[in-house]
């Protein structure tokens, strides 16, 4: 559907002050990091909360904002190109600090899990506020706005473990969730004071409700099949049926999306070689990484118990001190891929990027006991993870026109936190084969956070073939010169 300006004056011929524009890219770069902030906070959070929740699905924690997150994301792609950018932000923003609110006030694990679930409509801000960068700004600052929009991951990986370790040492993990919405409420204020409303609209649009359901409900699908097979009994008639349903809901989709007027995200764009290839190479790469957090964190934080917990039982703060200099790796990797992708073929960026991770990972299967190993395997598997991450979005400027720029973020983001929501609920049914209940909670042995790690190598191993799959497309520099043309 085509789009069109409604205000009286395209936005890239418009001249607002630089302060004024200081301050819009700082309410995005806000909205959009906090997003992985978040992420880094439940992360270290989860092993306490399933301690005192004294519960055996701990894995919810996490999966229920990315499943909510997931579920909502088309709609609010499709929304903000209705209605405007700038209120589905707001909307999303909104919930989310409604979601948090309820979490830190919850005093039974089920109200917990509402909140968190709530609270995951907040992960479709980033995308938008990605969108919403090139719409608002003159010419000349959006590469330097999204530039700066993407590197603020160098903060959250640097100062997120020290801040989660400080508020978990001290507060507990009621003071991250109070640190979460508040946070939040902090996002929706600036983004209501400081950003303007895109001008840029469909004419006519609709919302494709069907389309919509029928992929928020297949992955609703798989995951809740995912994670309670080992239950059920992965041969079991309810864990085929569930698995079935999903397949022919997502049957369903395509046929739907082929046949409405508006599809969520076109066909015309997703059945592209040059999209597709890209969108399920950055899907499966990305997600695989952001899903060994859940190992990691939980080898890292859990206590050590013998015969029951084979944690390293480190607390918040040395979690923070050992992992800073992969921190600062994940950070230098960002840096140095911006400047590389101007001259290399991204696909050798994202294969090299996922290789490493391999390595570093495979390391660790072996080597995961005392912080020199932590450090030895984060160093390799961190520069591999900031590569791979600086690299999805050039990947994403690279295969598609200024045009399809946020449907294809919100195709990316969809299939990464697709997934991250598998791969991490595998690896906790991978981990749980070889642990112990003790009091209402799941504890892992060794060999669990051994397999749980040889999971998160094979998902970044495959990540790094179908790179293969992706033919050459224009550099970043080429990209940008064609847009400009």
């Amino acid at each position: 559907m085509p789009q069109t300006q409604t205000a009286a004056q395209p936005a890239q011929e418009r001249s607002p002050s630089t302060t004024r524009n200081v301050l819009v890219v700082v309410a995005l770069v806000w909205t959009v990091q906090l997003v992985a902030l978040m992420a880094a906070l439940s992360g270290i959070a989860q092993a306490e909360v399933a301690i005192h929740f004294q519960t055996t699905d701990i894995a919810w924690f996490t999966l229920m904002t990315l499943l909510t997150g997931t579920f909502f994301l088309p709609f609010a792609v499709k929304a903000a190109a209705l209605f405007g950018k700038k209120k589905v932000l707001l909307l999303a923003t909104g919930l989310g600090f409604v979601g948090d609110l309820i979490a830190a006030v919850a005093t039974d694990y089920r109200t917990l899990l509402i909140g968190r679930g709530i609270a995951g409509v907040y992960a479709a801000t980033a995308p938008l506020a990605y969108a919403i960068t090139r719409d608002i700004f003159p010419r000349r600052w959006v590469g330097l706005a999204s530039g700066i929009l993407a590197g603020g991951v160098g903060l959250v990986a640097f100062g997120g473990p020290f801040l989660s370790g400080w508020l978990l040492d001290d507060y507990g993990f009621r003071g991250v969730l109070w640190f979460m919405a508040i946070s939040t409420a902090v996002s929706f204020a600036l983004v209501a004071v400081f950003v303007p409303e895109s001008p840029v609209r469909e004419r006519g649009g609709r919302m494709d409700w069907t389309g919509g359901l029928l992929l928020g409900g297949a992955v609703t699908a798989i995951v809740y099949a995912v994670g309670q097979g080992s239950h059920w009994g992965w041969s079991s008639g309810k864990f085929a049926a569930y698995i079935v349903g999903a397949l022919i809901a997502l049957v369903a989709f395509v046929f739907v999306e082929r046949r409405v007027a508006e599809p969520l995200f076109p066909l015309s764009m997703t059945g592209r070689r040059q999209v597709w290839t890209v969108l399920l190479a950055t899907s499966v790469a990305a997600g695989s990484l952001s899903a060994v957090g859940v190992v990691i964190q939980m080898l890292i934080l859990m206590p050590k118990i013998p015969g029951v917990s084979e944690g390293l039982g480190w607390s918040g703060t040395h979690n923070a001190i050992v992992t800073s200099p992969i921190s600062a790796m994940i950070i230098i990797a960002a840096v140095g891929t911006g400047w590389l992708a101007r001259r290399l073929d991204a696909r050798v960026l994202l294969g090299a990027g996922s290789t490493l991770t391999v390595l570093g990972y495979g390391i660790g299967t072996q080597l995961h006991h005392s912080a020199p190993q932590i450090v030895g395997m984060g160093l390799i598997a961190g520069l591999g993870t900031g590569i791979v991450m600086a690299i999805v979005p050039i990947m994403i400027i690279e295969a598609v026109t200024p045009e399809e720029q946020a449907l294809a973020n919100g195709a990316q983001t969809l299939g990464q936190g697709v997934a991250q929501i598998v791969v991490s609920q595998v690896a906790f049914v991978v981990m749980a084969q070889h642990g112990a209940v003790m009091h209402g909670t799941q504890f892992y042995l060794d060999t669990g956070f051994t397999n749980g790690l040889w999971l998160v190598v094979g998902c970044c191993a495959l990540g790094a073939l179908l790179v293969l799959l992706i033919p050459r497309s224009k550099r970043l520099d080429e990209a940008e010169v064609g847009q400009a043309a």
